[in-house]
């Protein structure tokens, strides 16, 4: 669901709903992104729900899945690495006599 496509917000007396443009993309109210706290780029899910013999969908917002700076690093530590102080020393001390080799 695209929240910036050109899809026209058509109300009713009852309820404001949204139609799909020809690429299956919709734009949402700005009430309704405001109240879910989404915009531009955020990921929404879709969970379907059957209550009293009538399905309807469950939209809410995905949690974001951002990592810290260090966890943006994961793929460059070996494997059984640790983080004490000693090794550390050691891999810094390892990695500055390798940069002084021709």
């Amino acid at each position: 669901m695209s929240l910036d496509s050109k899809a026209p917000v058509v109300h009713d007396d009852l309820m404001p709903y949204v139609k799909l443009t020809a690429k299956r993309q919709a734009t949402l109210p700005a009430a309704t992104c405001a109240a879910l706290g989404v915009g531009p780029g955020d990921v929404l899910e879709l969970e379907p729900r059957l209550e009293h013999g009538e399905q309807w969908w469950l939209l809410r917002p995905r949690p974001s899945r951002r990592r810290t700076w260090v966890g943006c690093l994961a793929r460059s530590i070996r494997p059984g690495a640790t983080h004490a102080w000693p090794e550390i020393r050691r891999s810094v001390a390892t990695a500055r006599r390798n940069e002084k080799r021709p």
